[in-house]
């Protein structure tokens, strides 16, 4: 690894760009390894959890941390929508489509890399079931099954969306060069 980030340091400064070594970060996962990685002579700090994009890479949750903030990012884009949600000029269907636009696609972000467990999908999947049912005003103890609600508003189960997601990214990655560190990570 030290001599990747010595050769990147280098290549870096040939073309003009420094390497901010305050804002460099080592993730180290499934290795043994605990030498010290350095830049210039100075040493870089040693995490457990990194945000790159808004994506949170954490070395022993794997995506459930990740997950739990899109889920809470994408309830704080729920609510700000809160007008609309009440609004009686909008159709459901319009209100649907805003919440397929605005608040799935915090949710799903970077959800191609995720490891998708049974208990990842639930959790996201019960989010979504209860933005629909708010918007169609489905209050408790009046009941609907999932796949009404699901037939109800057009959607498709979270896993299945999540595998199309997947499938595109992985489609766009092999149409990338051979020598693509992209295309050889996959």
């Amino acid at each position: 690894m030290q001599e990747k980030t010595t050769s990147i340091a280098a290549v870096s400064a040939a073309v003009g760009l420094n390497i901010y070594k305050g804002k460099s970060k080592i993730l180290r996962y499934n290795t043994a390894c605990t030498n010290p990685i350095t830049i210039d002579g100075e040493d870089l700090e040693d995490v457990n959890t990194y945000t790159y994009l808004g994506s949170i890479i954490d070395k022993h949750d794997g995506s459930d941390t990740d997950v739990k903030a899109r889920i809470s990012k994408a309830r704080i884009a729920y609510l700000h929508l809160r007008i609309i949600w009440n609004s009686k000029q909008l159709s459901t269907n319009t209100k649907v489509n805003i919440l397929n636009t605005n608040v799935k696609t915090v949710l799903l972000y970077g959800a191609e890399t995720w490891r998708t467990t049974k208990a990842i999908i639930q959790k996201i999947q019960v989010f979504i079931n209860g933005c629909l049912l708010k918007i169609h005003r489905i209050r408790w103890p009046d009941t609907i099954s999932n796949n009404q609600l699901w037939e109800r508003t057009n959607q498709i189960l979270t896993e299945e969306e999540i595998r199309k997601k997947r499938w595109k990214w992985i489609g766009h990655t092999l149409k990338k060069a051979p020598d693509c560190v992209l295309r050889q990570a996959l």
